[in-house]
């Protein structure tokens, strides 16, 4: 099997292309996170803690001068980055335990009964044939 082939048959496969759908939308999805974040929860956070702008604390290890910035610690962003990632996990556990609800009720539905077997085919053909005698 050549190279080109084997990756098709690789790419094509269900559960690939519903990965790359799912890299896609939560592409889409972090900024919109961040946003709420950013723009929504945080600011009232802040209000609350007494003006605060947590996208602007940082601890500055050296000052900046003339001709190179200040080098600083952004610990307000990284507690950003923090919720952030808190309400993606919880969006994502959410959308599990629904995927999971749903799995459950369809496991819930009585299965049909299996087809018979070649032997049970043989024996109903076997006992009609003696209730036609």
């Amino acid at each position: 099997m050549s190279f080109l082939t084997e990756f098709k048959k690789f790419a094509m496969r269900g559960n690939v292309l519903d990965m790359a759908v799912g890299i896609i939308m939560g592409g889409a999805f972090t900024p919109i996170v961040n946003s709420l974040v950013n723009d929504i929860i945080m600011p009232p956070i802040g209000i609350l803690l007494g003006n605060v702008d947590f996208s602007q604390l940082a601890i500055t290890i050296k000052a900046a001068t003339e001709t190179t910035p200040a080098v600083t610690i952004n610990y307000g962003l990284f507690i950003n980055t923090i919720i952030s990632f808190l309400i993606v996990a919880f969006a994502v556990f959410l959308l599990v335990k629904f995927v999971n609800r749903l799995s459950e009720t369809k496991s819930k539905e009585p299965a049909a009964p299996p087809a018979p077997s070649a032997e049970e085919k043989l024996l109903t053909e076997i006992r009609d044939l003696l209730k036609k005698e």
